[in-house]
């Protein structure tokens, strides 16, 4: 598999959608089309391999599952996630000969993945030092009453942005890339130490992202019994995602009627939220 300058243009396109303001802000971009999940359709059908496109996504989505960006701090950028990554791990794949359903392609993406997310970091805050140039604008154009180019600042001058440290880098980075990936195929036998590390790697950072989960969504040690249960279904009674969904729902309404039930005793008529780390506000910035 290789990777054309159209396409690369294209994946550094959708790169500069994913957190660009005229995607309803994070609505769209950063929350839909920017996460490895959705990102491994797109550049699946960029390059012409939707399968291996979607098992990469899926791959690496289970790392960065609770990636938040709390006051702007970013561990990993999911945009190089999903368009650099993505991209380079189908190249990897491909070069090496495994089946993308597999268990080693699935660790190789993982580890691709969290490579490129750490560069990715670097293009972040690139962006977003960059944006304060235009926010000084804005604050003029407020000084001397020119609200009506405050559009301009918000939805125009940003592109320059992201053109210049999303489409750029990331064009350029697949395209050369994937020669770079191409050519470790012959430097890393796959039976050589180096690519057997990165196997080994790659299947333990779904425990990361899992851990990072857990952390958010648990204030008791009771918390931790409806996880259990999920992991029970799926482990020893073998039921997919869709079926776990199903009665996770209706553990969800019971839940819910629960908490109704103890507001009306108390006379409220509506149930009280309980403290717990899953109340936190982890408001992502726009940049």
């Amino acid at each position: 598999m290789t990777i054309s300058w159209l396409q690369a243009a294209l994946l550094g396109l959708f790169a500069c959608l994913c957190s660009n303001s005229c995607m309803a802000g994070q609505a769209v971009g950063n929350y839909t089309i920017g996460r490895p999940l959705v990102g491994g359709l797109i550049c699946g059908i960029i390059l012409g391999n939707i399968q291996l496109g979607i098992a990469c996504g899926v791959a690496m989505q289970l790392v960065y599952i609770a990636l938040v960006t709390p006051g702007g701090t970013v561990s990993a950028d999911v945009r190089a996630i999903s368009y650099i990554g993505i991209p380079l791990a189908m190249v990897a794949i491909s070069s090496q000969g495994l089946n993308p359903l597999g268990g080693s392609a699935a660790d190789l993406a993982k580890s691709v993945g969290t490579l490129v997310g750490t560069v990715g970091t670097v293009l972040y805050y690139a962006v977003a030092t960059m944006n304060l140039v235009w926010q000084s604008f804005g604050w003029k154009d407020v000084k001397n009453g020119k609200l009506d180019k405050l559009t301009a600042v918000n939805f125009g001058w940003p592109w320059i942005s992201h053109l210049l440290f999303s489409l750029i880098p990331t064009m350029l980075l697949t395209y050369y890339g994937a020669t770079a990936v191409t050519a470790l195929r012959t430097a890393l036998p796959m039976d050589g130490i180096a690519m057997k590390t990165l196997f080994t790697v790659g299947g333990m950072l779904p425990c990361v992202g899992i851990a990072i989960l857990l952390r958010q969504i648990v204030g008791h040690a009771a918390d931790f019994i409806p996880f259990f249960v999920g992991f029970t279904l799926a482990a020893s009674m073998h039921l997919n995602l869709v079926s776990i969904t199903v009665i996770s729902l209706m553990f969800a309404v019971l839940i819910y009627e629960i908490e109704m039930a103890k507001g009306g005793s108390n006379g409220t008529g509506s149930a009280t939220p309980t403290s717990s780390p899953s109340n936190n506000d982890y408001g992502e910035e726009d940049i």
